[in-house]
């Protein structure tokens, strides 16, 4: 009961700020949100890899790529049409809700594929040897999409349907994308703190040990990659769809780098703190964007002074809030 009135209230919150927040603020500033929970939502996949299994990925930007590129090809070759003949039987708004789900699930679905191809010989690999695995897979997948006319190449890929020229594919409510993010993190929360979750941290802790115990530690890391990757192509589907327009650059191996930070500055192992740090250095480039060369520069002042300051991130491996964690979870205490 209490589960489902909390539900209700954070509905209830976002529908209120979709309302309230395009009169409020400018597209620009809503742009900004908009990339802030796409962010959120890569870093927590991210953590649950790099933070909680203790593995070394810094491919995460081909797995969005995969998920924005094929849930897009979805809209624009198959979707419109869909979206069409439902907006003819019911109003515009309530049609996109119902079809936005699906290419978000096809995006995801397409990632934890790729996941699974590429984690299966992958993560037999420890340490430096996986980092580099993971950034030569995820620079494959992008030159691959770069050679792929169907999908713009180096043209890039707008969300416009040949066969239906006037019908905006875009989805910009910033209500759904949060109910979208807030969601996916719930999932990977109460993936790791429940008891399963214990095979994830004892694999990140001492791997060998959780051998001798009988955990299929590859089986173990491979699970958490699909996961995270499933998940890192949704966050793709949902930066696809609120921008309307995508291109490999925006999957490059700095924007896999960045997701990186995100984790580790928020805090290995900590979901809370890698959502808090994605929302900081998202926005903070663009708050500072009036100090004009500067602010990169303060940017990567603030990155150096966080990390000398605190080495173990934001949050260490701490959650905001741990007990009602594990009150979804089954009980399980995060670590301190």
């Amino acid at each position: 009961m209490r589960t489902a009135a909390l539900l209700a209230a954070v509905a209830a919150a976002l529908l209120t700020l979709d309302a309230w927040l395009p009169h409020a603020l400018n597209p620009y500033y809503l742009t900004i949100l908009s990339r802030i929970g796409v962010a959120a939502l890569a870093a927590a996949s991210l953590q649950l890899v790099n933070g909680f299994t203790g593995q070394f990925s810094i491919g995460h930007a081909g797995f969005m790529a995969v998920g924005a590129y094929v849930s897009a090809a979805l809209s624009v070759y198959l979707g419109a049409g869909w979206l069409a003949a439902l907006s003819s039987w019911l109003p515009l708004p309530l049609a996109r809700s119902l079809y936005f789900p699906l290419p978000l699930l096809a995006g995801g679905l397409a990632a934890a594929l790729a996941g699974l191809v590429v984690g299966i010989p992958a993560l037999r690999l420890r340490g430096d040897y996986l980092a580099i695995a993971t950034l030569g897979f995820g620079e494959i997948i992008r030159i691959a999409i770069l050679n792929v006319d169907a999908v713009g190449g180096a043209r890039g890929f707008s969300l416009a349907s040949p066969a239906h020229p006037g019908l905006d594919l875009r989805y910009e409510s910033v209500a759904a994308i949060y109910a979208v993010v807030l969601l996916s993190i719930l999932v990977i929360a109460r993936l790791v703190y429940a008891t399963g979750g214990l095979a994830f941290r004892a694999v990140r802790e001492e791997e060998t040990a959780a051998e001798s115990v009988g955990i299929a530690t590859t089986r173990v890391k491979v699970e958490a990659f699909v996961v995270s990757s499933f998940f890192a192509g949704v966050a793709g589907a949902l930066f696809a769809h609120s921008e309307g327009y995508i291109h490999t650059n925006s999957f490059s191996f700095l924007r896999s780098f960045e997701i990186v930070v995100f984790v580790v500055l928020g805090g290995l192992g900590s979901l809370s703190g890698a959502v808090l740090a994605a929302a900081v250095l998202t926005a903070a480039p663009e708050l500072l964007r009036g100090l004009g060369e500067w602010r990169m520069i303060l940017y990567s002042l603030l990155l150096i002074v966080m990390m000398l300051v605190r080495p173990e991130g934001l949050m260490g491996r701490r959650e905001l809030v741990p007990g009602w964690l594990r009150s979804r979870a089954g009980g399980v205490r995060a670590a301190p």
